[in-house]
């Protein structure tokens, strides 16, 4: 496959940005997407040419974030043509293969678009901001002591289910990019419903939901107005639903204060 690529270039968050058109060849469409970007950096270092000419502080190999590369961690973001991780479902970006293009394609590739997630360098956002929110409650203080039956607490096996469905938000923030208000509902909905379903989590949460909510406003995320473009681009298909039980367990601790 030949292809066109249109990659944001830019060397940090106060920086201004610029797209860069390149060229690659010969790209197998059993490579993941990530791969590919691996073949155009290895084409940009070996022709040794700077890689933005508007951008003097951003050269060479195109800077992307990555880790396991195999749909788990969610450092893999990239808005590419207009969807957040690409044009599939269900998946990460890491998980993308170039056979969902054409051969003589044009690809649009974009870093996160959220005052929330501030650019570090090219296609690497800082998303410092969704462990931040994770610290102001998205957790339950036990104390452990020995090692407890795995019987001795029952749950029912729906009320399981459903929050280990909401466990599964791997924190990518596609949730964030492609809605047109840089909300980060889903995201929360899936850490506090996670814990809000199960006995565990009943002790804290009033406290936890005030204290996520709270801090995903102060951090400049926007508010959610229902369009379900998050759930359409979640890679874990996380369900609005848990926007609801978020909504209600907040609505409850306003009360209970």
């Amino acid at each position: 496959m030949n292809l066109t690529l249109k990659v944001w270039r830019q060397a940090n968050a106060k920086a201004k940005g610029a797209f860069e058109t390149y060229k690659v060849g010969n790209i197998s469409p059993d490579s993941s997407f990530l791969e590919m970007i691996d073949i155009l950096n290895e084409q940009l270092v070996r022709e040794g040419k700077d890689a933005v000419a508007v951008n003097k502080g951003c050269r060479g190999p195109v800077a992307f974030d990555h880790d396991c590369r195999e749909g788990i961690c969610g450092m893999c973001s990239l808005y590419i043509n207009g969807r957040a991780h690409g044009p599939d479902d269900d998946i990460t970006t890491c998980q993308l293969h170039m056979r969902k293009f054409k051969d003589g394609d044009t690809i649009t590739i974009e870093p996160w678009r959220s005052a929330g997630f501030p650019v570090v360098k090219d296609l690497v956002v800082d998303r410092g901001a969704f462990d931040k929110i994770l610290q102001a409650g998205g957790f339950v203080s036990v104390n452990t002591g020995g090692v407890p039956d795995g019987n001795a607490i029952p749950i029912a096996k729906e009320k399981s289910d459903e929050s280990m469905d909401a466990a599964a938000c791997v924190g990518c923030g596609a949730c964030v990019a492609t809605c047109k208000n840089g909300s980060a509902m889903l995201f929360v909905a899936a850490r506090v419903s996670s814990l809000a379903l199960l006995p565990q989590g009943k002790i804290e949460a009033a406290r936890r939901a005030k204290a996520m909510v709270a801090k995903m406003d102060e951090l400049g995320f926007g508010a959610c107005t229902n369009t379900q473009a998050c759930e359409a681009e979640c890679p874990k298909g996380i369900s609005i639903g848990h926007i609801a039980r978020l909504n209600r367990e907040f609505l409850l601790a306003k009360v209970q204060d």
